[in-house]
């Protein structure tokens, strides 16, 4: 009987547990991305807001290594912290706007034909050595062994690797070509001295692509049409950029020409025409020339941030590691290759270089981290009142806009004023700041609404705002 009893009270507890969890209503946050009826709110995020401009060290522990705005404001505004030296933790914002920096790259290189593909961080030792660059690239690899004794190196770029793939291919047909095949991943390179927090690191995010190609004049082809869309991808970001002449380095192959943000801590030197858009970096120009080669008009100097950088290869990797495929006289023949190369951490760094203020990160729009920042009257005041307008507003905007649906923050932290609240918004850099304040009060209610980027503050209506984020808004 006592057995009985206890199972009976076990069964009568399970069932009020249950009724509790019946009845429970989950918070409407959601910090991954909102479902419907959930609000994203500041409070919440993973996001250090306790750094303020005199607070901010490098890993070292000294303010003046910090030697450049992007550095600066990306720690001030808990964009990245240091992990050690060369790398570091992406936080949340960051990691938003890489995504989408991502998706922006894939849209490009998929519409030319681009295969992702995803390939070994660790390379085989005996790659590199076919290919001579386990000597010749020396302290620049990350090298380690396994337990075996097996020499590995973490991957600063995929030639070898991309080139036994293909090779591994036995049967393949000039019909199937071109492959255009490319990836975005980690990279690791053993910088001496890495410095300007993620323009120059030990461990970064690139999209590298790699083209294999029946002839040389189509080869040709693919390479001017993966420039062509290198092109349109920083004109996507509004970013204003210039395609110099490069040299091929340790990478190799016939031509090269890298992108570059001009920029004065930019640590490439490139000369410019203005007559003739010639442009190259002046590695590869005679240091006593003055003149254009192409029109011997006057060239200027400049600094650049290097973004990308694009490589005709020819068949230096082919020929190594035997990449063949059968020609339409049914003859092998060696595959001719490009490579092609962003950097997508460094593309971030480098836009907020170019784009911010002193005080003030700025995104280019597709990337930034959230669209919006909705800011509710502070608790106490005389407009708190319409704090609930604050919720009714957010919820209109995610409803009537979808595209902005996850793209709102709500800054439910009440406590702080208005002022330092607005304060932290600029510093954050989302395109447009809605602040419910005295002037909600009004019949109709208007909102004061920053649109950052312009520096425009006006004063609208629900539906001016639905209107105004409906049509300057673009999301990828």
């Amino acid at each position: 009987m006592e057995g009985l009893l206890t199972r009976c009270r076990a069964l009568s507890a399970l069932a009020t547990c249950s009724r509790q969890l019946s009845e429970y209503v989950p918070h409407r946050f959601h910090p991954c991305g909102p479902g419907k009826g959930q609000r994203l709110v500041l409070s919440r995020m993973f996001q250090p807001q306790n750094l303020r401009e005199d607070q901010v060290l490098s890993l070292d522990g000294k303010s003046d290594s910090l030697t450049c705005k992007s550095q600066r404001l990306m720690l001030q505004v808990g964009l990245v912290l240091p992990a050690s030296p060369g790398c570091y933790h992406l936080l949340p914002y960051t990691v938003r706007a890489m995504e989408k920096l991502v998706q922006v790259i894939d849209q490009e290189m998929q519409a030319i034909g681009g295969q992702k593909v995803n390939m070994p961080t660790l390379g085989p030792a005996e790659l590199w050595r076919a290919s001579s660059r386990w000597d010749l690239m020396g302290k620049e690899l990350l090298r380690l062994r396994d337990r075996h004794g097996k020499e590995y190196c973490l991957g600063p770029t995929h030639e070898e690797v991309i080139t036994a793939l293909v090779a591994s291919q036995k049967k393949l047909s000039y019909k199937q070509l071109p492959f255009l095949l490319y990836q975005v991943t980690r990279k690791f390179r053993d910088e001496p001295r890495p410095r300007f927090g993620l323009l120059r690191g030990r461990e970064f995010y690139m999209k590298d692509m790699y083209t294999f190609d029946s002839s040389p004049e189509t080869a040709q082809q693919t390479y001017c049409l993966v420039c062509d869309a290198y092109c349109r991808l920083f004109d996507r970001l509004g970013l204003r950029f210039i395609k110099a002449q490069a040299d091929v380095g340790s990478i190799g192959g016939n031509m090269s020409h890298e992108f570059q943000l001009p920029v004065d801590i930019g640590e490439d030197r490139l000369a410019i025409c203005p007559s003739c858009n010639f442009s190259a970096n002046m590695e590869i120009l005679d240091l006593s020339q003055t003149n254009c080669p192409a029109c011997q008009g006057p060239l200027t100097e400049t600094k650049g941030i290097e973004v990308g950088h694009t490589f005709y290869l020819g068949t230096k990797y082919s020929s190594i590691f035997n990449a063949q495929f059968t020609n339409a006289h049914g003859k092998p023949s060696l595959a001719e290759m490009g490579c092609y190369g962003l950097g997508v951490t460094r593309i971030l760094a480098a836009a907020i270089e170019v784009l911010s203020t002193e005080d003030c990160v700025r995104w280019p729009s597709l990337l930034a981290p959230y669209q919006v920042c909705l800011i509710p009257p502070k608790k106490g005041s005389k407009e708190a009142e319409t704090s609930e307008l604050s919720g009714h507003l957010y919820d209109h905007i995610t409803e009537a806009v979808p595209h902005l649906h996850g793209e709102v923050v709500l800054d439910d932290r009440t406590h702080l004023s208005i002022g330092n609240r607005l304060k932290d918004a600029n510093k954050l850099g989302y395109p447009f700041v809605i602040i419910v304040g005295k002037r909600a009060l009004e019949d109709p209610a208007h909102f004061e609404v920053w649109c950052q980027n312009t520096g425009e503050v006006v004063f609208l209506t629900k539906e001016g705002v639905l209107e105004l984020l409906r049509t300057q808004v673009q999301v990828v």
